[in-house]
């Protein structure tokens, strides 16, 4: 019942973020909250305007006069729009500024955790029950590494495993970041979807990587894992392993219904015969279980010939196994730490395996971070120096694949890397270079 005048003089008090929060109360609150005069005044507050729209009364009072063409001339809400993507572009721009530095070693930016931070990013999933509900989880710690970011979200509060349908992972950013404070999850976001999963016969349809006393995981590519609770088979915590190659853009530039695309390679016009093969091509590995880091390094001056293509594959051999020399150990007990609000554990034999693959310009051609697991194998060793059990870890996506192969030395108890092959898809290849292998 209050007049709009009245109200209209309340609002012009609230900063951005409250007046769109404002706006969102009912019909009435919008059309006056989206009031030009208004959001001039925190536009021109803000950026310098390439022409003046206001008179000065005097030097010593701060009331403007706004010009008349300003304000009347314009639909309602154009100052707000003006605003928000001046914002945006703002933001923008701080983030380009930090993301173009390049590691060398990585080829990826070097402060990418600054950048997230002058984002506002963070991130959140969202559970769909089979009514349509959705529950959101919020509560997030996060670690970052030198090529990734891991997510751990547990909660008291999670809803019943078997009335869940859907699994989804957002980005979610501020609509006016704000650097003097932390963003709010009360104001104004935009969602941008990086991946979505579904629940319905988890345990039957997902890889099962390992268990504890507690709990159990599964894997859901890409770079998915839960946890469920052995004694109820609910879920007791989500863990999401997210490769920094793609993430401000898949975190920040989809929508909240659609993924985000990387745009297709540029090939360099010198170098697309496939008769020379793959050449100087450089991997970064990162193998960690959330707080340890069991191996970081980079192998550079991997080739092939077009001759190693078998099966849909070019193969680039990284560690040999009939080159002791090169052989790599392990540094700490494998396992995977988790921990909740009450209880916390670790699962031996899993970790996250980081995986950045250059090629010879030095620009990242595969890359990804996803939970693995090593698994015993029944073969014997054949090699004299270690003659201790073996251990592989895979992992397959539709880009390619991981191959390693790992020997227990009991006199140390430490694992060393002894086999390491990395097999790239020709598709990729050929949509890489422009080629047909």
């Amino acid at each position: 019942s209050m007049p709009s005048e009245m109200l209209m003089k309340i609002f012009s008090y609230l900063d951005a973020v409250s007046l769109l929060c404002v706006g969102c109360v009912n019909r009435h609150f919008y059309h006056l909250a989206n009031d030009n005069g208004i959001w001039l005044k925190i536009y021109s507050s803000c950026f310098q305007p390439k022409r003046t729209i206001w008179k000065m009364k005097s030097e010593q009072t701060e009331t403007v006069s706004l010009g008349c063409a300003a304000l009347h001339d314009r639909k309602p809400g154009y100052w707000k729009k003006e605003y928000i993507f001046k914002q945006i572009a703002a933001v923008k721009t701080r983030v380009m500024r930090l993301v173009k530095p390049v590691d060398p070693y990585t080829g990826l930016p070097c402060k990418n955790k600054e950048a997230m931070k002058a984002s506002g990013l963070s991130w959140i999933i969202v559970l769909k029950d089979k009514n349509g509900k959705e529950h959101v989880m919020e509560k997030a710690n996060l670690s970052f590494k030198d090529t990734s970011v891991t997510i751990l979200w547990y909660s008291t509060n999670w809803p019943c495993l078997d009335i869940l349908s859907t699994l989804k992972l957002f980005g979610v950013t501020p609509l006016l970041p704000d650097q003097s404070r932390a963003p709010s999850k009360n104001g104004p976001r935009r969602r941008s979807l990086i991946a979505e999963y579904h629940l319905a016969n988890l345990t039957e349809s997902s890889a099962a990587v390992g268990a504890d006393k507690l709990v159990q995981l599964f894997s859901l590519n890409p770079g998915l894992l839960v946890g469920l609770w052995k004694e109820k088979n609910e879920i007791a915590f989500v863990m999401a392993s997210l490769h920094y190659h793609q993430l401000l853009e898949r975190s920040t530039l989809g929508s909240a219904t659609v993924q985000y695309v990387l745009p297709p390679n540029k090939p360099v016009l010198d170098d697309v015969d496939p008769e020379y093969g793959l050449h100087d091509y450089s991997l970064h590995l990162d193998m960690h279980g959330g707080s340890c880091t069991y191996l970081c390094g980079t192998f550079k001056s991997l080739s092939c010939r077009k001759g190693d293509v078998e099966n849909g594959y070019l193969r680039l051999i990284v560690v040999s196994l009939k080159d002791n020399t090169k052989h790599l150990p392990l540094i700490g007990t494998v396992g995977l730490s988790w921990e909740t609000d009450v209880f916390k554990g670790n699962v031996k034999d899993c970790y996250v395996m980081d995986v950045t693959l250059l090629d010879e310009t030095g620009k990242p051609f595969w890359c990804f971070s996803a939970p693995v697991y090593m698994e015993l194998s029944s073969r014997a060793s054949s090699l004299y120096d270690y003659m201790g059990h073996i251990y592989t870890t895979d992992y397959a996506d539709s880009e390619g694949k991981v191959c390693v192969e790992l020997e227990w030395l009991e006199e140390t108890k430490e694992y060393f890397i002894v086999n390491l092959v990395l097999y790239i898809s020709t598709k990729k290849v050929n949509n890489w270079y422009g080629t047909n292998y």
